[in-house]
């Protein structure tokens, strides 16, 4: 297959990354068409090359086998999460905010970046609504709760649960990527605390602000909820211990008993917390069908144009990607882990960091079993690169924007999209060389 092949993925990845900027009114009415129309061109052009067999085979193998999976979990993560009400409120000191940040940051690795970024996000800008300082509180909870707390599991974020369904092990980011992990992310939470400390302290010669949300007892309300977030994480762990040696064949796609079971008891836990949680608790979480309605149409896109993108992959050095292959690869043919983390990293910056991590996961050989033992330094940097440098740009992860939308309709004042850029770029960066040369050099 030609680079040609590969131009409906292009095109739909900088349609997502310019279209909420670039011409965010037609975007929002029609991102759906946006998405089917680069569907479309790849299609077409595999029924007309390939045969009406093939072409079902390849689009229903992506769909059947990683796609539908992969919107039921984030699915379901949503719609539980959405349930959970933080009530009350606390004063926003440095300390305070800190602990926030770090309890977020733990969260998004049980209940993803996205659910903790909803649970979060209005809790801490009502601890800080009465500060004159407060857009870098939120800026950093981008940071670490909407990015690099995502990274140990593969309900964490995205990019790892594709990894997941690509056949690595549930607990594998866990023990490999636990040490990177740490270190980025408290010395992203110790820049912060100073950070904070120094402006609390300057804000203690300003007018003072009347607090518009009086402290009061911390409350969690939709306790229910959280069963069925254990029940999510018990279903997943059962599909990848439970080996029935169950399948269905549909159009030449092996669907696994295991895997629809999975699936099946995830979805049914989505809809009991819709039956049990309060629609008050969801309405004070702002809770709404918009985002996760517009992820599931674009990720259906995405997982449709990246299969020849992959079959590109599959040829490696011989494949048109060869170049790009060639850069991740050292002389001696070994893996450039250093390389790989930091290609994959900057892609995730501007484009979706899930099909991202795919393209270099196929490019390290795809073979999970291989990727997990030898080359588990490989994994650990394309997974950790994914994963962290989503928090790039508002547009490296969707629940970026998400954060940043609810921030601003708060009253917070939030730099632009090169302001944001310039505190990652002051931030982020410089630790990611730092753990990139440890962890990977």
């Amino acid at each position: 297959m030609s680079l040609l092949w590969a131009m409906p993925f292009a095109g739909l990845l900088l349609s997502i990354a310019t279209g909420p900027l670039l011409f965010p009114h037609f975007w929002e009415h029609h991102y759906g068409k946006i998405a089917a129309f680069w569907s479309a061109l790849v299609i077409v052009p595999l029924i007309a090359g390939y045969g009406m067999p093939t072409a079902t085979e390849a689009v229903l193998h992506a769909v059947l086998l990683e796609y539908m999976s992969f919107i039921i979990l984030l699915f379901a993560l949503f719609t539980i999460s959405g349930g959970i009400l933080v009530a009350g409120n606390i004063h926003g000191t440095p300390l305070v905010n800190a602990g926030l940040l770090f309890i977020g940051a733990a969260l998004a690795s049980v209940i993803g970046t996205t659910g903790a970024s909803m649970v979060m996000i209005r809790p801490i800008i009502r601890a800080n609504d009465n500060r004159p300082f407060n857009a870098h509180v939120v800026v950093f909870f981008i940071f670490l709760v909407s990015n690099i707390g995502g990274s140990l599991t593969p309900l964490g974020d995205p990019p790892l649960f594709v990894g997941f369904l690509r056949g690595v092990d549930f607990f594998w980011t866990t023990v490999h990527i636990l040490p990177d992990t740490l270190f980025v992310g408290g010395l992203v939470l110790a820049v912060f605390f100073v950070l904070d400390v120094i402006l609390h302290r300057r804000e203690q010669g300003a007018p003072k602000i009347k607090d518009p949300t009086p402290d009061s007892k911390v409350r969690i309300r939709g306790l229910p909820n959280l069963p069925l977030l254990a029940g999510v994480i018990a279903a997943i762990l059962m599909s990848a211990s439970w080996q029935p040696g169950i399948a269905f064949t549909i159009q030449g796609v092996t669907v696994e008993l295991q895997n629809l079971v999975r699936d099946i008891i995830i979805l049914a836990l989505a809809f009991a917390s819709l039956a049990i949680s309060r629609k008050e608790y969801r309405a004070a979480n702002g809770f709404n069908w918009g985002p996760i309605s517009e992820v599931a149409k674009l990720f259906a896109g995405i997982f449709i144009c990246i299969v020849p993108v992959v079959a590109i992959l599959r040829a490696g050095l011989d494949g048109s990607l060869g170049p790009l292959v060639s850069l991740v690869t050292l002389q001696t043919g070994e893996p450039n882990d250093l390389a790989y983390f930091w290609l994959t990293g900057v892609l995730s910056s501007f484009l979706d960091n899930a099909p991202t991590y795919l393209v270099f996961f196929e490019m390290a050989g795809g073979d999970p079993q291989h990727l997990m033992n030898e080359y588990a330094s490989t994994l650990a940097a394309i997974s950790a690169g994914a994963v962290f440098m989503g928090a790039n740009t508002y547009i490296g992860n969707a629940p970026n924007f998400m954060v940043y939308a609810i921030a601003k309709d708060k009253g917070v004042r939030m730099p632009s999209f090169f302001g944001y850029m310039l505190w990652s770029g002051l931030v982020l960066i410089p630790v990611f060389v730092v753990s990139s040369l440890i962890f990977f050099g």
